[in-house]
C-alpha cells in the first residue's frame, strides 16, 4: 500500500510537471519525454531529492529520472525540484524496484545510482529485497547501454554483501572505499541522509561497478 500523509501530495503530484504518473507507458520511449538523445542516468529511492536535484543542475547535458517507492516521500522531493526551478532534465516517479523492467526496455539506462538503500536481513528472503542482490542486477543489467551502477552506503556488512554480489555476477568494481569523505574522491555529491551521517562522524561506503559486453 502507498503511503500517503502529506495533506498537500494529492495536489503536489497532479499539478507538479515533473511527476510522471504512469511510467509504464514511457517504457521504450524515455528520450521521447526529455525531446533529446542524451543518456538517461536513475536513482533508485531518491529519498528527498537533494543528490538528484543537484546532479540534475550540474549537469544539463545528462537526463535524470528518480524513482521512489512512497508518496509521501516522493512529494517531498518534487517539492525540493520546483525550489530549484524544475530542472528540464528531471522527472520523477513513484514505484517499486521489483517491476523496473517494466517500465525501462532493454538499453535504455547509461547509470544507476543507489544510495542508502534498506540493509534488510541478512537470512533468507530478506537478503533478496536488498537493491544489490543478484536478481536485481540482473534486472538491472538488462534495461542498460552503459551498463554502470554507482553505491553509497552507511552500512559496512550490506556494503561486503554487494561486493560479493558485484563480482560473482561479474561486475568490475572501481574506487571501492570505506571511507568516502576520507578517500579524496571529488566529485561526491552527498544525500540528505549522508549529511547528517558526516556530521555524526559516521563512514560512508562508497564502489562503482561497471559490466563489459
Amino acid at each position: 500500500m502507498r503511503l500517503r500523509q502529506k495533506p498537500w501530495a494529492d495536489k503536489e503530484l497532479a499539478e507538479n510537471p515533473m511527476f510522471v504518473s504512469q511510467p509504464k507507458e514511457l517504457r521504450a520511449h524515455w528520450k521521447t519525454l526529455f525531446g533529446n538523445n542524451n543518456p538517461i542516468h536513475l536513482e533508485i529511492g531518491c529519498g528527498k531529492g537533494k543528490f538528484i536535484v543537484e546532479n540534475a543542475l550540474r549537469h544539463p547535458d545528462i537526463n535524470f529520472l528518480a524513482m521512489e517507492k512512497f508518496e509521501k516521500i516522493i512529494c517531498i522531493s518534487l517539492r525540493s525540484a520546483s525550489q530549484a526551478d524544475y530542472p528540464p532534465n528531471l522527472y520523477f516517479f513513484c514505484e517499486d524496484a521489483n517491476n523496473i523492467t517494466d517500465f525501462f526496455s532493454m538499453g535504455e539506462l547509461s547509470r544507476i545510482y543507489i544510495n542508502f538503500c534498506d540493509p534488510w536481513r541478512t537470512r533468507g528472503k530478506w537478503r533478496k529485497r536488498r537493491l544489490t542482490h543478484r536478481d536485481f542486477l540482473a534486472k538491472y543489467e538488462s534495461i542498460m547501454a552503459t551498463k554502470e551502477i554507482h553505491f553509497k552506503t552507511d552500512n559496512v556488512p550490506l556494503f561486503d554483501f554487494s561486493i560479493s554480489e558485484f563480482m560473482d555476477c561479474g561486475w568490475q568494481l572501481h574506487n571501492v572505499t570505506y571511507d568516502l569523505h576520507n578517500s579524496g574522491y571529488a566529485d561526491n555529491i552527498m544525500t540528505e541522509y549522508e549529511e547528517k551521517f558526516a556530521i555524526g562522524g559516521l563512514k560512508i561506503c562508497r564502489l562503482m561497478a561497471t559490466k563489459n559486453e
